[in-house]
């Protein structure tokens, strides 16, 4: 399915270059992004996954935005829900990375307090690269399953401590800016986008607006404490029906 740039300067059938050449990311500094999807009225899911609302040309894009990441981040709730497997790019992908001076993989980082993940999950065994576990310390009370899941995880990732009682969006930025991931593009969900834009984390949003309505209790895409943050339009694209819209922060 072509995609079309209506905004800012309009082109026909964009190809993968001109796509990303689109979606960069400035250097020199560290920079997070977010990428969703919501139908016309705002449902962020359908049947309860993101992906019931994207097509083909939005499956596109979001491979294309992993591309020049050097972490993808997401929730491990949302990891869970959605199936993830391993960070591994296609060779494509890992082509155009190193031709751009980057590993063949970008990093996973998953958030999770609660530490409720399966260490024999292909987001492990499989993995090209180490990922990362964003949690909380140990603490007296820790439940006996929970340093389980602890132990286990250790041996197939690394865990970093980011919060005292949950993990703190800007602590996550500067840990993986310590370890030379500076630029993250984020996949939700809600509540992880909910608490970035709160701690005023998010530096840009990729947001696919699906041509449907899907009433229902759908949730939207960030869920938590209310907080404005005022974002900027930079980029308008267009799949048939579809629209899919970059936004900066300020």
């Amino acid at each position: 399915m072509p995609i079309d740039r209506l905004w800012p300067d309009p082109a026909s059938d964009l190809d993968d270059e001109a796509l990303l050449a689109g979606t960069s990311i400035p250097e020199g500094r560290a920079w997070l992004r977010m990428n969703f999807i919501a139908s016309i009225d705002g449902a962020a899911t359908r049947d309860g996954l993101s992906g019931g609302l994207g097509d083909e040309a939005d499956r596109r894009l979001f491979d294309l935005l992993r591309w020049p990441a050097d972490a993808v981040l997401l929730g491990a709730g949302t990891a869970r829900r959605e199936g993830y497997a391993a960070m591994r790019l296609s060779d494509a992908a890992s082509g155009w990375r190193m031709r751009h001076g980057l590993p063949p993989h970008p990093v996973l980082v998953l958030v999770s307090r609660s530490l409720d993940l399966d260490p024999a999950s292909a987001m492990f065994t499989d993995a090209p690269v180490r990922p990362i576990i964003c949690t909380v310390p140990a603490g007296n009370a820790e439940d006996k399953h929970r340093a389980e899941r602890r132990e286990h995880l250790a041996e197939v990732a690394d865990l970093i401590e980011t919060g005292a009682d949950d993990a703190d969006p800007l602590r996550i930025r500067a840990e993986l800016a310590g370890r030379g991931l500076m630029h993250v593009h984020a996949e939700g969900g809600p509540h992880t986008f909910a608490s970035f834009l709160g701690a005023g984390a998010v530096d840009a949003l990729h947001l696919t607006v699906a041509p449907t309505l899907e009433a229902g209790a759908a949730g939207r895409i960030a869920v938590g404490e209310a907080v404005r943050t005022e974002m900027r339009l930079m980029s308008v694209l267009r799949a048939d029906s579809e629209l899919l819209l970059q936004y900066r922060r300020g």
